[in-house]
């Protein structure tokens, strides 16, 4: 498949100077940036004899992994087989999935979903085997759940208990990676940050990126605040390329409650026989697609989105009511709970909701074995572009992907590692970021060019898309870049605002490049794909000035 090239500007390669004579410095075998399911499967395959360190911006409880509700596609039935759920993948991602990637991931999913369940994650069960449920785009009811609707909350439950009964892996939590460590091609390692411990170099012969996603770039997301894309802006400034920018994955059905944080219902509702109605009541699914409630999630967005300009109001609403009052509460205990929260019983009230950012598509480029194109750098999860989800990610292929190539990356990793000598990770002596005057943080009201950056990309990046408005948002994302992210800033809210910049004007980038509508990608002034456009956008930084 052909690729087509993008540089947008960076400002600086670091976002602060280390003077490496007066940084504390450690050394580890294999380095892990992020505690999702890609970050501890990785850890969890590394060879015992080798020491891992594990890096979370948060608790290690808290992570997008954990968000995760509906569950892990796998073709667990033997009605079920891995194609019927490789040629589902592929008709979701609309022409821009990698075939041989779909086949790896889909083939070893039944494998990795009943590992999790030997690490101890309870899935629910009927009659003894696997409760399966049916999600938009599957042609065939094969997404195991626990807990109702919390299985990443029971999975990374299991896997975090096993992960710390682990002697050599160790955890940092609460812990901002600044940016990783390079030497020519070579990644050794990276930068870190914490309040007990300030800046600290971390020394690796193998390191794994896991960092997820960019949710939080948007006002209406589905993500916790912390996924703010810093796994792919450090990337970036580190020099790899990444891809598929554009494609960021609005799920359809976030509780729209005005002044309230926002929360997922998981597209399981609608597998279940959930309706979508629009505030005169009216069914309107099968006006845009003869699958209905069961479309993927991109045609399900756009829809409702259509629904909302159509009759002028805020939201459309989820009628639960043709399930039955006792399935519901059994099944949807968790999203009962945050509806209760609000004066709204699941069983009988329609339930305001509208689309939010999901999924982060797009990222850094890997191989099949999770190699980046950085020597000594893999990356798992969401914050790669691996080719699994084209230009869609089919409902519950994430946990899924992380989980395969967690596992891929840290065999990989930890047969790399043990190679190489003990003294490989020795920093170079001459290595330097460049010198910058610090500028007090104070100086820019960082809270205030958040919500201004989030606001630009929910109306000008956002479900529906034209020329004028990219543009737009480049040029504004520029201005706001030529003073902010020049700065030396000395807080993680900084930090992240940078690193939220450069995601950003690449995101918008290559939206504006596709000149077409593509899966999660709809231009309103392109509103039909090309053949001629369907090609990978890769996007990589080049030195402003």
């Amino acid at each position: 498949m052909q690729h087509r090239q993008l540089t947008i500007p960076l400002q600086n390669r670091y976002l602060v100077p280390a003077h490496p004579g007066r940084v504390p410095h450690l050394f580890t075998d294999v380095l892990i940036i992020g505690g999702g399911i890609a970050g501890i499967r990785a850890a969890l395959a590394v060879d015992p004899s080798l020491r891992v360190i594990v890096i979370t911006k948060d608790s290690l409880q808290h992570s997008n992994s954990a968000y995760a509700q509906g569950g892990i596609a796998g073709a667990l039935d033997p009605l079920d087989d891995y194609a019927s759920h490789m040629s589902d993948t592929l008709a979701a991602g609309k022409g821009l999935c990698h075939a041989d990637v779909v086949d790896l991931v889909v083939r070893e999913a039944p494998q990795r979903i009943l590992e999790l369940a030997q690490f101890g994650a309870q899935f629910d069960k009927v009659d003894g085997e696997l409760a399966l449920t049916l999600e938009g785009g599957h042609s065939h009811a094969r997404v195991a759940h626990a807990l109702g609707d919390a299985t990443g909350l029971e999975v990374m439950r299991a896997m975090n208990q096993l992960a710390l009964s682990k002697s050599h892996i160790d955890f940092w939590p609460k812990t901002f990676t600044l940016d990783l460590l390079t030497l020519g091609q070579s990644c050794r390692g990276a930068l870190v940050w914490n309040q007990n411990h300030g800046r600290t170099f971390i020394w690796a012969k193998q390191t794994i990126l896991c960092t997820g996603g960019a949710g939080a770039l948007y006002r209406e997301t589905t993500n916790p605040q912390i996924a703010t894309a810093d796994g792919h802006a450090a990337a970036m400034r580190a020099g790899c390329v990444v891809r598929d920018m554009e494609f960021m994955q609005f799920h359809p059905t976030v509780l729209y409650i005005a002044g309230s944080s926002r929360h997922l219902i998981t597209e399981a509702v609608r597998g279940e026989g959930a309706h979508l109605v629009d505030c005169h009541g009216h069914r309107f699914m099968a006006d845009y697609d003869a699958a209905g409630e069961l479309a993927p999630r991109d045609v399900v967005s756009q829809a409702i989105t259509a629904q909302m300009a159509r009759t002028q109001h805020p939201c459309v609403y989820l009628d639960l009511s043709s399930i039955g009052a006792e399935k519901v509460r059994q099944r949807f205990p968790h999203i009962g709970r945050v509806c209760a929260d609000f004066g709204l019983d699941l069983t009988r009230d329609r339930v305001p909701v509208r689309p939010g950012a999901h999924y982060m598509i797009g990222g850094v480029i890997t191989d099949l074995d999770g190699r980046t194109s950085l020597q000594n750098l893999w990356a798992a999860g969401e914050v790669t572009s691996t080719g699994l989800h084209g230009a869609n990610r089919l409902a519950s292929n994430s946990l899924l992907e992380g989980v395969v190539f967690g596992l891929r990356c840290g065999v990989n990793a930890s047969n790399a590692a043990l190679g190489l000598p003990d003294n490989f990770a020795v920093p170079a002596i001459d290595w330097q970021p460049e010198r910058r005057d610090p500028d007090e943080q104070q100086q820019l009201d960082i809270a205030d060019i958040r919500n201004s950056l989030r606001s630009l990309m929910g109306r000008s990046v956002g479900i529906v898309r034209n020329e004028q408005d990219l543009a737009a948002a480049c040029s504004q994302l520029d201005f706001w870049s030529g003073y902010v992210c020049r700065r030396v800033l000395t807080e993680q809210s900084g930090w992240e605002l940078q690193n939220m910049m450069l995601v950003g004007r690449a995101m918008a980038a290559a939206a504006l490049e596709r000149r077409e509508s593509r899966g999660v990608h709809s231009r309103s002034d392109f509103p039909t794909p090309l053949e001629e456009q369907r090609s990978h956008i890769q996007v990589r930084c080049e030195r402003a000035g």
